[in-house]
């Protein structure tokens, strides 16, 4: 199996697991935060479900500048935008990866803000944290959703919302 059909098959498991965490997300909490210095729910969830677009940012381009590019996430007000904005996010993601080589991976790929470089890496590696950051934030948001009591779908196994133990 090549590099970019074990990420493909790892997109795909861990869209379904995004795809459960992020149908419980309640439109009515999007403006709830448990700390003044977290996310909001909104926010957060906004996240989780634009991780998959990086993908083709990392895959057709060679580094990201933010002082260049203004970061704009989507503005979802309902749980249908959310689960739209990551099906969207979804597909990008998987078609870009059905489009790559394995060879691109070998290529750097740089974050940076004007001269500040914060990272500087073969693009392999810099898929594999966006993977990391999908399962990351995920876990962020199990927390909140655990904070205002809504149970928590499993991801690698039943969770103990799911079982009787």
């Amino acid at each position: 199996m090549t590099f970019i059909q074990s990420f493909s098959k790892e997109l795909e498991r861990e869209a379904i697991t995004t795809r459960k965490m992020l149908e419980r997300v309640p439109a009515d909490k999007f403006d709830w935060k448990p700390h003044e210095k977290s996310m909001s729910m909104r926010q957060l969830a906004t996240h989780v479900a634009e991780i998959p677009s990086w993908i083709p940012l990392v895959l057709t381009t060679s580094e990201l500048d933010f002082a260049k590019n203004e970061y704009k996430p989507a503005m979802v007000n309902t749980s249908g935008d959310l689960i739209s904005h990551f099906e969207k996010s979804f597909y990008e993601g998987k078609n870009a990866l059905a489009k790559a080589k394995d060879k691109q991976l070998e290529e750097f790929w740089t974050m940076r803000s004007g001269e500040q470089v914060f990272s500087t890496s073969p693009k392999d590696e810099v898929l594999r944290g966006v993977f990391c950051q999908v399962v990351h934030h995920r876990a962020q948001l199990g927390v909140y959703l655990r904070l205002l009591n809504i149970p928590i779908p499993g991801s690698y196994g039943p969770s103990a919302d799911e079982t009787n133990f």
